[in-house]
């Protein structure tokens, strides 16, 4: 059971990027997925999620009419689309799945496998 993220790297503010999130040994469409990041010197936090049940989302106010979270069945993958990035969005991205299917938990510890993280610098 693993899970993969990749897409980061260097982008100028504005520019875009789509971060991936594979998973390897089971299906992602049972469970509920996380996209997190955490930037120099801050706490790690949630910037968007998918439920299992519905494939509703959610999306922290700071990256709202940015980023889009979206699955991908055919490539067992959730993918986060980042538009209009800026500076402030630089730090390491992780995805995370949750058994909860219904809703998209607010606390990260209940969100139990995490893939090892990518990074985006939004810098010109």
């Amino acid at each position: 059971v693993q899970l993969q993220a990749s897409g980061g790297g260097l982008v100028q503010p504005g520019g875009s990027l789509r971060l991936s999130c594979a998973a390897s040994g089971f299906s992602l469409r049972g469970y509920t997925v996380g996209w997190f990041r955490q930037a120099p010197g801050k706490e790690r936090e949630r910037v968007s999620c998918i439920r299992a049940s519905d494939s509703s989302t959610t999306s922290a106010d700071s990256v709202k009419g940015r980023f889009t979270i979206s699955r991908d069945n055919a490539k067992n993958a959730v993918n986060l689309r980042m538009n209009s990035l800026k500076p402030e969005d630089t730090g390491v991205y992780y995805c995370a799945t949750s058994r909860n299917i219904y809703a998209c938990p607010g606390s990260q510890a209940m969100f139990l496998s995490w893939g090892q993280g990518t990074l985006v610098t939004v810098s010109s």
